[in-house]
C-alpha cells in the first residue's frame, strides 16, 4: 500500500536558484527567499527541478542547494521535497540516496530526457529508484514538453502498486484525459499534483491534491491561498483568485522558464536577474507584457 503523507497537500513552489553575476549561487538570497515562501502560506518547497535550472548546476551545487533548503525549512516547519532526476538511472539512485542523507522529505524524480525510453524502460528506471531508496518518499515528474517522453497513466498507477514509497506524481502533460485517468484509478494515499500553475483549479476540480508552482516564486500568498480554497472546495473564491493571477501564470511561459519568473522577481527586488547559459533574459517584448501584468497586480 502507499505511504500515506498527509502533508503532501496544498502548494509547493519549485524554487528558483538565484545566481549572481559571476553565476556562483548567492547564498543569502536563496535562503531569504525560501523563508518568504513559507512566510506566505506555502509549506512544500522543491529545490533543484527546472525552475530551478538544475540542468546547469553540478551534483555538488545541487546538494549545496537542497542542505540550504532543508535547513531553512525545517527550522520553520515546512518540507522539502529536493529535484534528485537523471536520465542516467544510476545518477538518479546516486542523487536520491543522497537527498535522503541530507535530510530531505521526499525525492522529485522526472522521467528520463533525451534518452526516449519505453514504458518497459520507465517502469525498470523509476523500480530500481524505488528500491535503493525503500521507505523514502518519491514524487514521479513527467513533462514531456522538456523530456520528449511521457509517462502514460498505466504506468504511474503499476509503480504506484508495486512500490510504496513511489507516493505521487507532478503531472505537466497537459493531457487532462491521462490525468484523470491516474486520479480514478489510482491507489488510495497515491498523490496527484499539477505541474502547471494555470490548469491547477480545474484539475483539484476533477480530484488533484495540490500544484508545484513556478508562480508562487513571485506571488506565494495568493497562489497558496488559491490552491487551499480550491481544496477546501470554496470555488468562487478560489476563481476569483485564478483569474485574478491567470495572466502572470501563463506570462511565466512565454519564453523559457525561469527567464519570464526572474524577470519578474527582478523587479520586485527579490533577486537580481542571472541566468546561466543556454537560457538568457527575456527579450524586450516579454519585458514589456511582464511589466504591464505587473502593473494591474499592484
Amino acid at each position: 500500500m502507499t505511504m500515506k503523507l498527509d502533508w503532501m497537500r496544498g502548494c509547493g513552489t519549485a524554487l528558483v536558484t538565484p545566481f549572481r553575476r559571476d553565476g556562483s549561487i548567492d547564498d543569502d538570497c536563496f535562503k531569504s527567499l525560501v523563508e518568504r515562501q513559507i512566510k506566505n502560506g506555502v509549506k512544500i518547497l522543491i529545490p533543484c527541478g527546472t525552475t530551478g535550472e538544475s540542468a546547469t548546476m553540478t551534483p555538488e551545487e545541487d546538494q549545496h542547494v537542497i542542505k540550504m533548503t532543508i535547513e531553512v525549512a525545517h527550522k520553520l516547519g515546512a518540507k522539502v521535497i529536493a529535484g534528485t532526476g537523471s536520465n542516467n538511472t544510476a545518477a538518479a539512485i546516486e542523487y536520491t540516496r543522497k537527498a535522503r542523507e541530507l535530510g530531505a522529505d521526499a525525492a522529485l524524480v522526472v522521467a528520463p530526457y533525451y534518452n526516449k525510453p519505453t514504458q518497459a524502460g520507465m517502469l525498470a528506471h523509476f523500480g530500481e529508484i524505488a528500491k535503493s531508496v525503500q521507505k523514502f518518499p518519491i514524487m514521479l515528474y513527467n513533462v514531456p514538453g522538456r523530456t520528449a517522453s511521457n509517462i502514460t497513466a498505466e504506468t504511474t498507477v503499476k509503480l504506484a502498486d508495486e512500490y510504496e514509497n513511489i507516493v505521487a506524481i507532478k503531472e505537466a502533460s497537459g493531457n487532462f484525459s491521462q490525468i484523470m485517468e491516474i486520479i480514478a484509478t489510482r491507489p488510495k494515499n497515491f498523490k496527484v499534483f499539477s505541474g502547471d500553475d494555470a490548469t491547477t483549479l480545474p484539475l483539484i476540480a476533477v480530484g488533484a491534491d495540490g500544484l508545484i508552482s513556478v508562480c508562487s516564486n513571485e506571488i506565494p500568498k495568493e497562489t497558496a491561498q488559491m490552491v487551499e480554497k480550491a481544496l477546501d472546495g470554496a470555488w468562487t473564491s478560489a476563481r476569483k483568485i485564478h483569474y485574478k493571477i491567470l495572466d502572470l501564470m501563463e506570462a511565466n511561459f512565454v519564453e523559457a522558464s525561469p527567464a519570464p519568473c526572474k524577470f519578474v522577481m527582478a523587479e520586485m527586488n527579490l533577486l537580481e536577474e542571472n541566468l546561466r547559459l543556454p537560457l538568457v533574459p527575456v527579450t524586450e517584448p516579454t519585458r514589456e507584457k511582464l511589466q504591464e501584468i505587473l502593473k494591474e497586480l499592484k
